[in-house]
C-alpha cells in the first residue's frame, strides 16, 4: 500500500500511473475544496490530527511507502509526514513541481508573504488581479486597491474592500487570461510561487502587456528525498517499501 498525500495534479497523475501498474494507493486529500478532482485508487478527505495521527494511519494501513505530492505551501502535511515516517520507518519521498522561473523582460517582485505582498501592491497599480488562493486573502482586507480575486471556491471574510470575486479553476489560456486582464483594466497581478502548467498563463500575459507581478516565495520545508517529476516518482515507488 502506497499513500499519496496531496490532491495537486502531480498527485493525480501519480495515482493514476501506479494504478495502472498495479500498485495499492490511496491517495489523502485536505478537504479544501468543495468538489475536488479525485485521482484513480482509493481516496481519504481530512486530516490526520498531526504527526501522531498520520502514523498511527500508517500503522493501521500496513502502509509501506509514503510519497508527499501536496501544493508547494502546504508545509504542515509535509513536516507531519516527515516525522511519522520516520517514527514508523516508512519510506518518504516528496514529489514537488518546480517554480517558475522569470524570462528577459518580465517585470517580477519577489516577496515572503501574502502581508508583504500586501504592503507592496499600492506601489506597482491601482488595480490587481489576486491569484494566491482562499488562504492568504485576509493579509490584503486592509488594501484601498481594487482586487480582482479568483479561487476555486468561495473565500471566508475578510476580504478587499474594493473587490470582484470569480469561482473558477484551471487549466488557463493565455487568449483567456489575456483578456481577463484587458477587460478587468489590471494594472499588477499578485500570485503565489506555485508553478505548474495549469496556472502560468497569467504570467506570460503579464509578460505581454509588460505588467508587475508580485510573487509570493514559497516557504521553507523540511529536508527529504525530492524529485520533481512524475516519472521518477513511478521510479521511487517501484523500488520503495
Amino acid at each position: 500500500m502506497l499513500l499519496i498525500l496531496g490532491g495537486t495534479v502531480e498527485a493525480r497523475t501519480l495515482a493514476a500511473a501506479l494504478v495502472q501498474h498495479g500498485v495499492p494507493v490511496t491517495s489523502s486529500l485536505a478537504g479544501r475544496v468543495a468538489e475536488p478532482r479525485l485521482p484513480a485508487g482509493a481516496v481519504r478527505v481530512g486530516g490526520f490530527g498531526g504527526p501522531q495521527g498520520l502514523a498511527a494511519w500508517l500503522r493501521d494501513h500496513e502502509v509501506t511507502a509514503v510519497v508527499d505530492a501536496t501544493h508547494p505551501f502546504a508545509g504542515r502535511i509535509s513536516a507531519s509526514a516527515a516525522e511519522a515516517c520516520q517514527d514508523e520507518g516508512v519510506p518518504l519521498l516528496r514529489l514537488e513541481r518546480p517554480g517558475w522561473v522569470e524570462r528577459p523582460g518580465d517585470r517580477w517582485t519577489w516577496v515572503d508573504d501574502p502581508h508583504a505582498a500586501a504592503v507592496a501592491l499600492p506601489t506597482f497599480g491601482a488595480r490587481a488581479f489576486l491569484t494566491t488562493g482562499r488562504q492568504g486573502l485576509a493579509a490584503f482586507a486592509q488594501t484601498e486597491v481594487w482586487c480582482l480575486i479568483r479561487c476555486v471556491d468561495p473565500p471566508a471574510p475578510p476580504l478587499p474592500p474594493h473587490h470582484e470575486l470569480i469561482l473558477d479553476r484551471g487549466p488557463y489560456t493565455l487568449a483567456g487570461e489575456g483578456a481577463l486582464i484587458d477587460r478587468h483594466r489590471i494594472d499588477v497581478v499578485v500570485t503565489k510561487d506555485s508553478g505548474g502548467e495549469h496556472t502560468a498563463a497569467k504570467l506570460a500575459a503579464a509578460h505581454e502587456r509588460e505588467l508587475p507581478v508580485i510573487v509570493v516565495r514559497r516557504p521553507p520545508r523540511v529536508a527529504m528525498e525530492t524529485v520533481r517529476t512524475v516519472q521518477a516518482a513511478v521510479d521511487w515507488a517501484a523500488h520503495a517499501g
